[in-house]
């Protein structure tokens, strides 16, 4: 890409860096991102509330549209990495790199408008991918514009810089947050027989979870991880009558996930009996399984090597969980990911901060595949 469109888009991610925000909460992210695409180049912008997208018209009726999509929410962390563009807001930071996704589109932009293309490009700017539900309201501009193919990328730290990941079929976990409430009845600290305390059914399914992974039926990885238990208060003259265990669920396959969850709800169902307790649930956070197709990991493939960057490909899922799975169950398309270096910081880690240096690779990567000139 251009030297002054790389410095214009680093500069735009230390920018938004600094300034991160929560899912749902993405108000000055985003009319940031539409003024800078606005005042930069031609590209039609389309305001859809919590998100927008950018919209390329080669002028051809008959020319088809691709999709690339980038998040720009920030995650509930604090800044310790010292930078000098480092966030001024408290307890919120972009320790995943969606501040970099959202540059990376941006130079594709910059690119499209500057060199043209022979397809129509749609550029998708996502709101709340960390709670999972950015990218389910964001897909229904799939079948709305007539979409024929959606790319992604994600920054990967443990794999050489600027290298190329590509996983086929599922490439991340679909997951849920999971929670089990269970109500007793209160009695007095000195007569706890008289009430109906859930300490030893919570903890009993707490431990039931290893067992819970143990199924024939299952096609794929599965995993429950214990993320938070809360039984009663600290009111030392009252025997706990309530508490819930809360779990994150997840899993290569739906079914696989779905599964698991019911094998949870028996084993709290049973307990409840057992020990004359109510049992009710709640989730949240929920990601679909993200299954790449074949055809356009395969277009990745060959971009990649047209540009002359190395290409990883794995052969196990990530087990973190990413919601662009909405767009694929919409049309073909793949998530590829792009390495930060193999000694790199891990994402989500207070020594993070995503990888300047990989943003021209990314950037020409999408343009490739948009099909801009060269």
């Amino acid at each position: 890409m251009e030297k002054k469109n790389l410095e214009m888009i680093t500069k735009l991610r230390h920018l938004l860096h600094a300034h991160p925000e929560l899912s749902m909460q993405e108000v000055w992210t985003k009319k940031e991102l539409m003024d800078f695409v606005k005042i930069n180049t031609k590209l039609a912008v389309h305001d859809r509330g919590h998100w927008f997208y950018a919209y390329y018209n080669c002028g051809n009726p008959e020319a088809e549209t691709v999709a690339f999509r980038a998040d720009f929410d920030a995650l509930p962390m604090e800044e310790k990495s010292g930078l000098s563009y480092g966030s001024v807001n408290p307890g919120v930071c972009h320790k995943c790199g969606h501040d970099g996704h959202s540059a990376v589109l941006v130079g594709l932009a910059l690119e499209l408008d500057q060199k043209g293309s022979d397809r129509n490009v749609c550029l998708i700017f996502q709101h709340a991918e960390e709670i999972g539900g950015g990218g389910a309201e964001c897909a229904e501009l799939i079948p709305e514009l007539g979409i024929s193919k959606v790319f992604a990328f994600h920054n990967m730290s443990g794999y050489p810089e600027n290298a190329i990941v590509l996983k086929r079929g599922v490439a991340q976990c679909t997951s849920k947050g999971f929670t089990i409430h269970m109500q007793g009845a209160p009695a007095h600290a000195s007569q706890p027989e008289d009430g109906k305390n859930p300490t030893a059914a919570l903890a009993e399914l707490a431990l039931f979870q290893d067992e819970a992974l143990q199924c024939d039926r299952y096609r794929g990885f599965v995993l429950s991880t214990v993320v938070y238990m809360g039984i009663g208060s600290k009111n030392f003259g009252i025997a706990a009558s309530s508490g819930e265990l809360s779990l994150t669920l997840r899993a290569d396959y739906e079914e696989d996930l779905n599964c698991l969850e019911q094998k949870v709800r028996k084993k709290a169902e049973e307990l409840a009996v057992k020990y004359g307790l109510e049992v009710s649930y709640s989730e949240t956070d929920f990601f679909p399984e993200t299954v790449n197709h074949d055809d356009a990991i395969e277009e990745v493939r060959q971009m990649a090597a047209e540009l002359g960057y190395p290409v990883v490909d794995l052969e196990k899922t990530f087990r973190g969980s990413e919601d662009f799975g909405y767009y694929l169950k919409k049309c073909p398309g793949a998530i590829m990911y792009i390495g930060n270096g193999e000694q790199y910081p891990q994402i989500h880690t207070s020594e993070y901060d995503f990888n300047d240096r990989i943003l021209e690779t990314a950037v020409d990567m999408f343009a490739g595949l948009a099909g801009c000139e060269r």
